[in-house]
């Protein structure tokens, strides 16, 4: 009886110096000596998961974490995705982390002006997302995302957007087309109905020439008085961004006089009305400007060369304006 006796006290002594020997593994640094990162692959068992890091040098003892994840259920609940690891981590904040889903997140910007070519540009440069629109124009990237056919350009809100690895620039550009519907709608509903626009489409496109046209908050609503002002009096519109776009590759950077004469869809110095779609990503300060006009009757504007534009209700002020500001 006492042997017995002496026996269960030596396997409760060896189990409980196991437990503590355990729970310092578990709760002590991985010893890794810089901070990097991790990929748990889709359908990876979590026994190979441990084994890949152990032959990484990222963990010591892979059947023993592995073991221990799969007694308390853990094993099945980690999460696939790319996840950071520090030298401060141990086993456990580890797993945790891994139970939680809490991946690497990246971020990229789609920036007001750019155009929709320069998104899917952008979106190529960045090596953490899958690339799957090589090839594509504004012709016919709406068909490769999916989403109701037409021309591209300025469907999609210029915004910072998160990424987890794995995502895709079609992701994210699917994500912005439903951010810039979402604030068209909602800007739409408490438009002035004054403004000489039919549709949120229309609205777009004014928004587009707005953005080209300024940079500075307190000019916007002037230059969408002066081109809604326009459209009311079927004055053409005499935008120049407008002209560019519709030169596309064949401008230099030099927008001369013949330019201004060459008939194109986007040239609002031969054509009335508003070109036939928008030129650029706006923002929601040029969206909110489109169908916010400022009060006033200007007709006329001409940059001032420093990122200010005047303003002028009349051609006579505005020719002034122009000797002023342009011709010097």
């Amino acid at each position: 009886m006492k042997a017995l006796v002496v026996t269960l006290l030596a396997l409760v002594f060896i189990a409980g110096a196991a437990a503590v020997c355990l729970s310092h593994w578990n709760s002590s640094p991985l010893g890794i000596s810089a901070a990097a990162t991790i990929s748990l692959n889709p359908g990876e068992s979590f026994v190979g998961f441990a084994q890949r890091l152990a032959s990484d040098g990222v963990i010591t003892r892979p059947r023993l974490w592995s073991r221990l994840a799969s007694v308390r259920g853990l094993a099945r609940r980690v999460k696939a995705g790319e996840y950071a690891i520090v030298v401060e981590d141990t086993p456990e904040t580890l797993l945790q982390r891994l139970v939680a889903g809490k991946v690497v997140s990246y971020e990229i910007q789609l920036i007001e002006g750019w155009t929709t070519m320069h998104c899917v540009q952008a979106l190529a440069l960045n090596d953490k997302l899958s690339h799957t629109l090589r090839g594509v124009g504004v012709e016919t990237l709406l068909d490769v995302l999916g989403l109701p056919g037409g021309h591209a350009e300025g469907l999609f809100f210029p915004d910072t957007y998160r990424f987890v690895s794995g995502d895709s620039d079609a992701d994210i550009l699917r994500r912005a087309y439903a951010k810039m519907r979402d604030e068209l709608e909602t800007a739409w509903t408490s438009r002035d109905l004054s403004v000489p626009y039919n549709s949120l489409y229309e609205a777009l496109i004014a928004a587009s020439l707005i953005e080209k046209e300024t940079g500075r908050d307190e000019d916007r609503e002037h230059v969408s008085q002066v081109f809604a002002s326009r459209l009311a009096k079927r004055m053409k519109l005499q935008t120049d961004p407008a002209v560019i776009y519709g030169l596309g590759e064949d401008f230099n950077g030099n927008l001369q006089l013949r330019h201004l004469r060459q008939d194109t869809p986007y040239n609002t110095y031969v054509r009335r009305g508003l070109p036939p779609t928008p030129i650029a990503l706006p923002g929601a300060k040029s969206i909110a400007a489109a169908l916010h006009p400022g009060s006033g009757n200007f007709l006329y504007f001409v940059s001032r060369g420093d990122g200010s534009s005047q303003f002028s209700t009349s051609l006579v002020e505005h020719r002034a304006a122009v000797r002023k500001y342009q011709l010097q």
